[in-house]
């Protein structure tokens, strides 16, 4: 079966090879969607094997996904996996979030980093903006998942054909999520590691992210 693994990327020149050769024993393919960056990831990423398709423009992280999920699509894939290029999640966890699709259980497999294994999540992001991004997920989209904001996730075929990621920046998160329950996907959540290199999200990030749900919502 051909898994294809998805990476956005932006300005990810010192960690994109370590990913790519971290990621290569787990799947069939490699697409790194290079958002315009500025620094040498492109050059980088070829040269470690992936296939690399590039933006001419930033377009967001969203953007970059439905980018790679086009192509991959194209290019006759089964399965999709989803994996930052910052070297925050496991590769060797890739065989966990496939696995429920490969055993036929699931289209669409969203990893968590809130059912025991490790993160070590900022005190504001865990306490604050995850929780209440929780009870926003499911009051407006009805979302029962328990991370609502994490980028390491599997779609089958199916899924990945039904999905289209509309969202540019971060809310694309949230929006693969609703899309999956409405279009009652067979949903599975598994436990992934998250390992944070640098720590970046601020309130005002959480909010934006509110905010291009609520008016994505209404203009539906």
């Amino acid at each position: 079966m051909k898994i294809s693994c998805v990476i956005p990327a932006w300005n990810e020149a010192k960690n994109i090879k370590t990913v790519i050769d971290k990621v290569r024993p787990w799947v069939s393919e490699i697409i790194v969607v290079d958002d315009c960056s500025d620094d040498e990831t492109s050059k980088l990423a070829q040269a470690a094997g992936a296939t690399v398709l590039r933006h001419p423009i930033n377009r967001g992280q969203g953007a970059a996904l439905q980018t790679g999920n086009e192509y991959a699509l194209s290019k006759g894939t089964e399965i999709i996996v989803h994996f930052d290029g910052d070297d925050q999640f496991l590769a060797t966890e890739i065989k966990d979030i496939t696995a429920p699709i490969l055993s036929g259980q699931a289209d669409i497999v969203f990893g968590s980093r809130f059912l025991g294994k490790k993160a070590n999540l900022p005190f504001l992001k865990k306490y604050l903006i995850m929780p209440t991004a929780r009870i926003f997920n499911r009051l407006f989209f009805g979302i029962k998942l328990s991370d609502p904001q994490n980028g390491f996730r599997a779609l089958n075929r199916r899924a990945a054909e039904i999905i289209t990621i509309e969202n540019r920046a971060m809310a694309h998160n949230s929006e693969i999520q609703a899309k999956a329950f409405q279009n009652r996907l067979r949903v599975a959540e598994v436990p992934v590691t998250v390992v944070y290199h640098r720590f970046g999200q601020k309130l005002s990030g959480g909010f934006k992210i509110v905010s291009d749900l609520l008016i994505n919502k209404i203009i539906k």
